[in-house]
């Protein structure tokens, strides 16, 4: 029973994205509800995920330092793992999954409000392609928008990271820009931004995918907004190990 309830939704998103990317019927409409979704996502997930990355650099720095206590290993080390550590995996991980609590619920909810109002009908009524224009606008701005969110994650993870150990006394101003600028591989900042476009793709499509078939009242258009939270959370973890598997 699990089996065909899965190939069953599996399908029907494969056939929702097959009609998502057909050819847009009108661009300048298309290209204005993309600006509008970039704003959205970027600029309105600016706050948390800025402050989000100055934690995880933060916590990084201090319990690094914690194991380091007693050992033999140089203090400059610190900077090199809290570089490594937020560009390879915490950045783009941590940062997609709040995304997906915030813009995954938000566009659930927002499909399925259209839905239950029938709005996708009375456009459906009038010759638009609702699947592609409602899904899209929101995947192509995921998709230039969240790689550089988490880009910038990365950059205010390290600064939290020096917030937090050199200020502190932990160590020094040098010892900590050593570290960062030591082992340096570009390969790992390739990783970052695959990992990056992956789950912006995962998190926005399963968000629009819950909304879009969304059936019922309100209790329903809250169980399709938690279920895009945790699918796509579920699958960008999943992603993530492929792809760490995969690039190393």
């Amino acid at each position: 029973m699990g089996i065909s309830k899965f190939l069953y939704h599996f399908g029907r998103y494969v056939l929702m994205m097959r009609t998502a990317f057909s050819r847009p019927e009108k661009l300048s409409m298309y290209y204005r509800e993309t600006l509008r979704q970039m704003n959205d996502i970027g600029i309105g997930s600016l706050i948390i995920v800025g402050l989000i990355a100055v934690f995880i650099g933060a916590v990084t720095a201090v319990q690094f330092a914690y194991q380091l206590e007693g050992s033999f290993v140089p203090r400059y080390y610190i900077g090199y793992i809290v570089r490594d550590s937020t560009i390879i995996e915490l950045a783009p991980t941590i940062s997609c999954l709040v995304l997906a609590g915030k813009v995954g619920s938000n566009i659930a909810a927002e499909i399925g409000g259209m839905r239950q109002k029938e709005h996708i009908d009375a456009m459906e009524i009038m010759g638009v392609n609702t699947a592609a224009y409602l899904v899209m606008p929101k995947v192509i701005a995921a998709l230039f928008v969240i790689p550089m969110l988490v880009a910038l994650a990365a950059f205010i993870s390290i600064i939290g990271g020096y917030l937090a150990s050199v200020p502190t006394g932990l160590m020094s101003d040098a010892e900590y820009v050593l570290g960062v600028r030591s082992f340096f591989e570009q390969r790992n900042i390739t990783m970052m931004f695959v990992k990056s476009l992956v789950f912006a793709f995962i998190l926005t499509t399963v968000s629009c995918y819950q909304g879009y078939y969304v059936k019922g009242g309100s209790i329903e258009l809250g169980k399709a907004s938690t279920n895009a939270v945790v699918f796509s959370d579920i699958l960008i973890l999943l992603a993530d190990y492929l792809i760490a598997i995969i690039l190393t």
